[in-house]
C-alpha cells in the first residue's frame, strides 16, 4: 500500500511541467579506433504559470541525452513575471549570433512568434507577445538562449507615480 501512494506522488511530481523537446542533433568524434557517436539534446521545460528551464545534455543514445537534459532543465528553472497574459515591458537580449527582441501585447493579440520563441513563450505561460528573432541565425539552441536571457532580464511593472491633476 505504501509503494502505490509513493509511487502516486511520483507520478503527480513528473506532470508538474510540461516539456518540449527542441532540438535532437547526432554528434561523432573521431578516436584512435573510429567514429564515436553520440547525441545532443536540448530540452524546454516549462509550468505555462511564470517558470521555465532549459536544459542541454548530451548521450551515448537519445534516451539518455533526453533524460539527463530534462534533469539538467529542472535544475536551471527561472521565475518569468508575467503581467496579465503578457510581459511587462519591451526587452532586447543577445547570446552570440542570436539576437531577440520581446515586446508586450494587449489582450486577445496572440503570440506572435516564431520557432524556438514561441515553444518557450508557450511554456511560460505568456499568451500575448510579439516577438522577432534579429540574429541571423537559424541556430535554436542560440536563439532559446537569447529568450531564456531576455526572460531573466523582465522587471515587474510598477505603478506610475504620476497622478492626473
Amino acid at each position: 500500500m505504501f509503494k502505490r501512494n509513493f509511487q502516486k506522488n511520483k507520478e503527480e511530481k513528473k506532470q508538474e511541467f510540461e516539456s518540449k523537446l527542441l532540438d535532437l542533433a547526432r554528434t561523432s568524434h573521431t578516436r584512435a579506433g573510429g567514429r564515436r557517436i553520440g547525441f545532443r539534446a536540448v530540452i524546454i521545460i516549462g509550468d505555462k504559470n511564470g517558470r521555465v528551464g532549459l536544459g542541454v545534455a548530451k548521450g551515448a543514445d537519445v534516451a539518455q541525452a533526453i533524460e539527463k537534459a530534462t534533469k539538467l532543465a529542472k535544475k536551471n528553472l527561472i521565475n518569468v513575471p508575467i503581467v496579465s497574459d503578457t510581459i511587462s515591458h519591451e526587452i532586447n537580449a543577445k547570446f552570440g549570433p542570436a539576437r531577440v527582441l520581446l515586446k508586450p501585447q494587449r489582450k486577445g493579440r496572440g503570440l506572435v512568434a516564431g520557432g524556438t520563441v514561441r515553444v518557450i513563450c508557450n511554456l511560460v505561460g505568456i499568451k500575448n507577445i510579439s516577438s522577432k528573432i534579429l540574429g541571423r541565425t537559424g541556430n535554436k539552441l542560440n536563439n532559446a538562449r537569447a529568450t531564456i536571457i531576455a526572460l531573466k532580464k523582465l522587471k515587474y511593472a510598477t505603478p506610475s507615480t504620476k497622478t492626473k491633476t
